[in-house]
């Protein structure tokens, strides 16, 4: 009768140890998974934030540049205004493909807001200029709405 209970104490004990064990695996893993959902978010709020920003500059660029031309400025500042609106242009692509990548649902807003960035140039008058310029901020305004309902 004391070998049974032995026996019976012994796999009670073991029996505990492994439902420990697997409760703490369980546990480390759920863990394991938040913090990798927390730094996933915060890489996409950081590639959106970055692409809203380099949007933001390079429609500001392009305002400038479209602008000069169309007022028909001196061809030494549009040069300038020019190199730098490829410049921005140029910024755009890293922060794009990095929400591309990682936030493939906001994939389409992120590159509407870019064409609709893009479409400042060669624009036909003052009034078109400024009607896309309008439509980029939407486009870009859209972007965040989408992202923070995403996020």
């Amino acid at each position: 009768m004391e070998t049974i209970a032995s026996v019976i104490a012994v796999l009670g004990t073991l029996l505990g140890a492994v439902v420990a064990g697997l409760l703490q695996q369980r546990l480390t893993r759920r863990e394991r998974t938040e913090v990798q959902a927390g730094e996933l978010r915060r890489e996409r709020l950081a590639a959106i934030t970055s692409l809203v920003a380099a949007l933001s500059e390079h429609r500001r660029a392009m305002w400038v540049r479209e602008d000069l031309r169309l007022s028909g400025a001196a061809s030494a500042a549009y040069e300038q205004a020019r190199a730098e609106s490829h410049a921005t242009r140029a910024a755009i692509t890293a922060p794009l493909t990095a929400v591309q990548i990682l936030a493939p649902s906001l994939a389409e807003s992120a590159s509407t807001a870019a064409r609709a960035a893009y479409a400042l140039r060669n624009a036909a008058d003052a009034e078109t200029l400024n009607t896309r310029r309008a439509a980029a901020i939407e486009a870009a305004d859209r972007l965040v709405h989408a992202a923070g309902a995403a996020l």
